[in-house]
Formats: C-alpha cells, structure tokens, sequence
C-alpha cells in the first residue's frame, strides 16, 4: 500500500499524506446517521411539529421522504426495523422496464418503468444502477421470433433503448456464443435486450441519507405503535423505541403509510380504511458461484407461472424468482426445500451442467405488495400502484414495483399537500426528484474514469475502487479516509473479503446500522453471497460495531450470537417440507430489536 497519496472528493483533489489504504481525503459534508445523531432525531420527533411523517423506512417511504424534503417541508421518517429491512432489500436487483407487462398489454407501466430506468441509470443514481445485458433464449421456430421482436421493438421505442443498445437478434450458434452454458437442445435462436442491475438495500439507504441531507428526521428501529387524532383528524404518532422502549408521540400536519405489505395492518391500527387491501406475494432467489454457468449475458427465461432471471452479481449469479400467495410472518418471509427445488427445476432444464443444491451460497425471500384483486394466481395481480385518503391528513401508497419508487413517492407527497399549511402563494412546491441526483452521484464518473490512478493512490487493487465507488459513489473517499486514519480496519472481513473492515464502522458511523444483521443483510451482502451466510464473519463484525457503538464484551458476543442463531433457523427452514414448517423454524429465531412491539403489527419498509 501506498505511503501518499492524492485523491479526489466529488470534482476536486487534494493532496495529503496517508499510510494504510491511501489517503485522507476531506470530509465531504454528507448527512449524519451517527448514534449522536439518532438520539437528536428522537428529541425532534417529540418536541416539533413536522409536516409530513412517513411510515415505513422502504424504497417508497424513503423515496417520499426525499421528495417531501426537497420541496421545503419538515418531514420525518420512522422505520421499525431497519432501512429497507422488508421487501426493498430482497428483490431481483433490477431497475427494469417490465418487459413481460408487455403481454399483458400495460403500456402505461411498461413507459413509466422505462422512464424512472433511464432517469436512475444517467442522473439519478448511475453509481447504484448499472446497464445490464441480458439475452431471451427462442425456444420456438416460425413464430416466437417475428412475436419476441414485436415486443422488444414496443420496448425499444418506448425508452428501453435511450441510453444502452437496441435489440439484436442471434442466430442458435450466436446465442450459443454469448451463453456456451446452455443446453444444445434448450435454444433455437435468441434476443439481446438490456436492462438495469441496483444494489437495492443500498440504493434505499442512499436515499434515506439523501432525505437527511436535505433536512428530513429520519430514524430506524423506531416503530408506530398508535395514532394521535383530533376527532376524525390524524394528528400524529404514538413512537417505540424499538432498542430501548422508550415512547413519545410526533406531532404531524399529515401523516403517509408507506409500509408495502404491511399497509393493512397500520389502516387497522388507525382505526380507518382506504379501501384498499394489498396481498403478499413471496418471491425467492438462490445465489450460485459465477463459474457455475457459463454464460456473458443476463438470462430470462420463461415458465408456467411467469419468469426466471438468472442474472449476474459480482462474484455470483442470483436465480429467481418464485411467486406464490404468503400469509404468515410479514417481517420474514421463509423459502423452503420446494422453493429451492422450483428454481433449481427450471434453470436446470436449460443448463447444460446442472446445478446442485451443494452449489448454492445464499437463499432470500422477499414479499411484493400486491393491489388484491378478484384473480386467483398473484402473478395476474397489479403492479400499478394506488394513493388513497384512510383518514382526514392521512393517506396511502401501495402497490407499484421498485422500478418506479419515485413516482410512487411524489404521487404520495402531492396527496398529502392540502393538509400542509403554507404561506407560499401557490403552495408547495413541485417535486424536484428528477433532477435531484443522490447521494455518491455527483463526482461519480469523474472518478470512475480515474480508477487506475485511484487504485495506485489508494495502494489497493482496481477491483477495491471498482467494489467501493459501486456501492458509495463519489462518498467511497469517506471510507478511504477512515482506512487510512485507522489502518486495521484496512483489512478485508475474515471469510468474506469483498468487503472491508472500514464499510463495517462506516456502516455505524454514518449510515444508521445498529446490529451485526444491519450490516451483514443489508449494508453488505454477505448474507446471500457466502455459504457461510454471514456466520463466520458475526463476530469480528460485532467487534467492530461495538467500537463505535459503545458495546462491553457481553453485548458483542450476544449480537454475533444472535447473528448465528437466525442464519441457523434460516438454514433449517429451507429444508422444510412447506411455508407452515418453515415460518415456524423461523419464528424460533430471535429478533435482533428487543423492544418490537409483540404483536402482528410491525411496520417495516416498502
């Protein structure tokens, strides 16, 4: 490693003296998600009156707490667990157009997605969200072809091609190429078509700390436990502090439910309903090594139910997904061995080396907040999403896909503005989200463009700048700089060494992680990424997070315990036979915030 270095924060370089993993570059003047700053946002939330307060720390709930805050107003966030803790960590990591909504005819949807893709991709978020090349096998003569290219041209005019190529088609030996791992009989032809690839647990956070920047109150492990009103009026929030128990009540002028699969459930705690209801629908992956299928692109391929993504991750390829009704623990949806079993059934069908359920890495289970409706199969449930009033300065936001979070989020916000007082003579103000790029965006090419001199400044490898300007944007500096300043956390995590000890300490110093299952699920991923699930890192990473977080040596091995004890029920849920037997097994597992409320009511995010 280096001895000096220079480096660039956003547009500018500085020169300093360093030793360990590169330099010290200035502090950029980031938003604060410190223990200190946690226990200021819990005075706030008592003491003032905010205009908007958003339930559910998901990509939704984030998203509107960014759009509110951007107009002006005094916002506030609560998340019960922890950001993007529900669905918005466990999707298939796409920002996608929704090629197969084209079937069934949903122009608007399919347009929209294109539009919020091609925004997140070249303004937005171009250092979370990443062009994404994927290949549709032909498995049909004569007709599949002349219909697929019908769609892809549909998807092509409509924005999918705006920023990343157009459709090109293959003959059987031209798939072949691009895709070696296929079966010889599996393909007659194929299709390219591009997409978008988001690490989406870190595109939410970004967002959260976004919000924060411009002045939004933002808080996890902060749970409603009831509703403040004045006759039929929702005036605010009765709040738990889900690590300590503590209560207070939040005033707010409105009040926006953005809690994804747990929408019912808060309509019920306020004692109101928008007459709407939203189903869950469980959603699978698995996680194989990238030697495991030989392939350059992407793939989507067809089932009896819907869809299949075998799509690239780093180091891995996540399979997926399932899609099947699910009604028991909200916070933790369970796969099992059948789950498994489906997904391994379907990609195999088309690999020419099969894959082994001893290949898999990592399993997650996610649940998409569908509007019910009268169809029977969730795959023929809406992905368009609803705003609707539950009460006087209340209202709800559901429905929709990852995809288009922003719309969601400013649709939410315009309702909730005639409950605003202002003195603006033509009220609040326009959301401004489109223009407004997240945090780690701005500087970001600029230093994508430098990663060799960055990794000979750094004193690490061009893969290290690549892995940490992909998931900090031009913010990765900041984790230079606490790398030099503290050189033992220079190191990579023992057992899973993409990730380094300074992302641990970061994650508490700056982004709000407060237990070792913060950081393993969702700050990193090295849940779904390592065999081992986390388990064999739990305790350096405690020990790292109790540096920063004040913690004895009784508590550290008490989290990593904790840590180890969920992987195990997770692990044993996937062998069980049904949804039943492994929500059990999973149930058995502690939670990692003592003080949740113990009831079915606990609102997580979107």
């Amino acid at each position: 490693m280096s001895s000096t270095a220079t480096t660039a924060t956003s547009a500018t370089t500085e020169s300093t003296a360093a030793t360990g993993l590169g330099e010290r570059p200035p502090r950029i003047d980031d938003p604060d998600l410190s223990p200190e700053a946690r226990e200021r946002s819990w005075e706030r939330l008592g003491d003032e009156q905010f205009d908007v307060l958003v339930i559910g720390g998901g990509v939704v709930g984030a998203g509107a707490a960014l759009d509110a805050a951007s107009r002006g107003l005094r916002v506030a966030l609560v998340e019960a667990r922890d950001f993007a803790a529900g669905t918005s960590s466990r999707s298939s990591k796409m920002f996608h157009g929704g090629l197969r909504y084209l079937e069934q005819l949903d122009f608007g949807l399919v347009a929209e997605a294109l539009h919020e893709r091609e925004l997140s991709m070249s303004r937005l978020a171009p250092h979370l969200v990443k062009p994404l090349e994927f290949l549709f096998p032909l498995t049909h003569r004569i007709w599949e072809r002349p219909y697929m290219a019908a769609g892809f041209v549909l998807y092509d005019v409509m924005g999918g091609a705006k920023s990343v190529p157009a459709q090109k088609h293959y003959t059987k030996a031209g798939a072949k190429r691009v895709a070696p791992g296929l079966k010889d009989g599996a393909l007659v032809g194929g299709i390219r078509y591009w997409d978008t690839l988001v690490d989406d647990a870190r595109h939410t956070l970004t967002l959260a700390r976004t919000a924060a920047a411009h002045g939004a109150t933002i808080r996890n492990s902060t749970e409603v436990v009831g509703f403040v009103r004045e006759g039929e009026r929702v005036r605010g929030v009765r709040l738990r502090d889900t690590e300590t128990g503590a209560e207070t009540e939040a005033k707010a002028h409105s009040i926006i439910n953005a809690t994804g699969v747990w929408t019912d459930q808060l309509q019920s705690l306020a004692g109101a309903d928008s007459g709407m209801r939203v189903r869950a629908s469980k959603g699978v992956h698995i996680v194989v090594p990238r030697e495991k299928i030989d392939s350059s692109a992407a793939l989507i391929l067809r089932t009896e139910r819907s869809v299949l993504f075998v799509i690239p991750w780093g180091g891995h390829w996540i399979i997926g997904t399932t899609d099947t009704d699910w009604n028991l623990d909200l916070a933790h949806p369970a796969a099992t061995s059948s789950d498994i079993e489906y997904i391994l059934g379907h990609v195999n069908a088309v690999l020419a080396d099969p894959i082994t359920r001893d290949d898999i890495q990592g399993v997650y289970a996610g649940l998409r907040p569908l509007l019910s409706g009268s169809a029977d199969s969730t795959t023929k449930l809406s992905r368009e999403h609803a705003v609707l009033p539950v009460a006087p300065g209340m209202v709800v936001v559901a429905g929709g896909k990852y995809t288009t979070y922003r719309v969601m989020a400013e649709d939410a916000v315009d309702a909730i503005t005639e409950f605003v007082p202002t003195e603006r003579a033509d009220g609040v103000p326009r959301s401004l989200t489109a223009e407004l790029p997240l945090l780690g965006a701005d500087g970001y090419r600029a230093l994508e463009n430098r990663i060799p001199r960055l990794a000979e400044q750094w004193g690490v490898g061009e893969h290290t700048v690549r892995h940490l300007l992909d998931r900090y944007g031009s913010l990765a500096t900041e984790i230079v700089r606490l790398a030099a300043d503290r050189p033992e956390l220079a190191a990579p995590l023992e057992g899973a060494e993409e990730y380094l000890g300074a992302e641990v300490a970061y994650a508490a110093q700056r982004e709000g992680a407060l237990h070792v299952e913060d950081v393993l699920v969702r700050r990193t991923r090295v849940s779904m990424e390592y065999a081992h699930r986390g388990a064999s890192c739990a305790e350096q990473v405690a020990s790292i997070l109790g540096d920063e977080l004040g913690w004895d040596a009784e508590r550290i091995e008490s989290e990593a315990s904790l840590y180890r004890e969920r992987v195990a029920a997770e692990l044993l849920s996937q062998s069980s036979g049904d949804d039943n037997e492994a929500d059990s097994l999973l149930r058995s597992a502690p939670e990692s915030r003592p003080a949740l409320v113990e009831s079915s009511i606990h609102p997580a995010g979107r």
